[in-house]
């Protein structure tokens, strides 16, 4: 929660913020995320407008998860911009009065002085995070069959007879022990 009760609101005053705060739970997805509790850096800028305060600026962290191929631990910098409107409460009664359910729904609203930008941080940092994060673009993953990892051992292979042929391949293999058996 930031306080912005020293903008007075008056149009135009503007407060400069930067700190480093613990990462909130839950800002990531299942595959990566910034852990609760390590830093967040964030600078931001407060300024006071005719419809409430606008909160702008940036904010970095350190993302951890796994690859999504081979499993392997997945480290990332996310630099993100963060920009929100925080209304003034009596602006947006205002608007749900005259009957302007849009204006009311889609805006942040200011309680008291305080504005709370956490919702605002989490969209913009998860929607900033890979969706399949990887250790390296060309990552092959893991074998499919075994679980070997390709990155160990390029060459692993398994030869492996295509299930729509088994029933030759069981009869060939009958015909050659038929054959090794009249040699006899």
């Amino acid at each position: 929660m930031l306080d912005t009760h020293d903008l007075s609101r008056r149009p135009g005053t503007m407060r400069e913020f930067a700190r480093v705060v613990p990462a909130p739970a839950d800002l990531g997805t299942a595959v990566i995320g910034i852990p609760a509790g390590t830093d967040l850096t964030v600078g931001l800028r407060l300024e006071a407008v005719m419809e409430g305060v606008l909160v702008s600026g940036v904010v970095r962290g350190t993302a951890v998860g796994e690859c999504v191929r081979c499993l392997d631990p997945v480290t990332q910098e996310v630099t993100v911009r963060v920009q929100e409107l925080f209304g003034y409460p009596e602006r947006i009664h205002a608007a749900e009065d005259a009957g302007d359910d849009e204006l009311a729904d889609e805006e942040s609203v200011l309680d008291g002085d305080l504005a709370d930008i956490e919702p605002a941080v989490r969209d913009s940092v998860v929607t900033a995070l890979p969706f399949q994060p990887l250790c390296r673009p060309d990552c092959p993953g893991l074998c499919s069959e075994c679980g070997a990892r390709l990155a160990d051992d390029p060459d692993h292979t398994h030869d492996v007879v295509d299930p729509r042929w088994s029933a030759l391949q069981a009869m060939l293999e009958q015909s050659s022990v038929t054959d090794e058996t009249k040699e006899s």
